[in-house]
This record gives C-alpha cells, sequence and structure tokens, in this order.
C-alpha cells in the first residue's frame, strides 16, 4: 500500500478556544508513532489535554514549536501514512520520500496559512510565485502578519 504524508492539525476545543499552547512535544521527525500515541501536550484557557497520533505512521515533520501559541486547524504535525481513512488530510506541500519527490519540510519550503493566502491574493499577488517574503511562524508558515509586513515594504 502507498504511503503518503498528512497534515494532522491542532484541534478545535470548542467555539471560544480557537488557540492552544504547546507545553511540550514528545516527537521528532523520523520517529515511529501509532494510533492513540501521545505527540505532544496543548493548553487552552481552560484545560491541558494529551494531543495523540490519529494514525500508525513515521513523523515527517514537526510544525509546531514548544511555547508557540496555534490556532485551531493549522497543522501541528506531518506524518507519513498509509491509513487511507485520513486520505483527506493529504498534505498539499509535502512529499513521500519514497514517492521519489524530496521530503517536505526542507529549508526554505514555505507554508502559507489560509489568511496569508488570502491578504496576498487580495493584493493581487500569487503566493506560489512570492520567495522573498520572510516567513516568521513554525514550521517556516507564513503567516497573516508576515503578508502584511511584506506588503508595506513592497509600498516604501
Amino acid at each position: 500500500m502507498a504511503s503518503f504524508i498528512i497534515d494532522v492539525p491542532v484541534p478545535s476545543m470548542g467555539a471560544t478556544a480557537t488557540e492552544l499552547n504547546v507545553i511540550i512535544i514528545k516527537v521528532q521527525a523520523g520517529d515511529a508513532v501509532t494510533k492513540g500515541q501521545r505527540l505532544a501536550d496543548l493548553e487552552s484557557d481552560k484545560s491541558t489535554f494529551e494531543f495523540e497520533s490519529p494514525c500508525d505512521g513515521t513523523i515527517h515533520a514537526v510544525i509546531g514549536k514548544p511555547g508557540a501559541t496555534m490556532q485551531s486547524g493549522d497543522p501541528f504535525v506531518q506524518i507519513e501514512t498509509s491509513d487511507e481513512s485520513l486520505r483527506h488530510l493529504e498534505s498539499k506541500t509535502a512529499k513521500a520520500a519514497g514517492a521519489g519527490g524530496t521530503a517536505a519540510g526542507a529549508a526554505g519550503a514555505l507554508i502559507w496559512t489560509p489568511k496569508a493566502t488570502r491578504l496576498a491574493q487580495e493584493a493581487g499577488l500569487d503566493p506560489a510565485t512570492i520567495t522573498d517574503i520572510t516567513a516568521t511562524g513554525p514550521g517556516n508558515r507564513v503567516s497573516g502578519d508576515d503578508v502584511q509586513r511584506y506588503l508595506s515594504a513592497r509600498r516604501s
């Protein structure tokens, strides 16, 4: 069965808790994981909980960083798996090492947040063609603030 890489998102903790703090990460790239294995401890404004792997596989990249505040739905970790039930989470930015591509998460590969993509498009720019933006988010992610700084610098 062919493997593929999924983006495992930060979970939603309800309508009011949209931000979670990363307390500790228990895995690193290259680690084999099993479904239900503890990947990290996350904290909302009301509780701390264990974030578990949704499948068996191998950690491809850890995007979250200890001490970071992340939004629900943001990619937290990438896992290479063959679990077809998670195909809907397949990463758009990563290629499985065994699929003839290069490993994602390589230096220089930018990952755009939805907000950053929207802001760039509203400014008439195509995020896929922007290579000179500084990404300050975890895992080389371009945030909305990064796009605003980029646009301000272009106007100067």
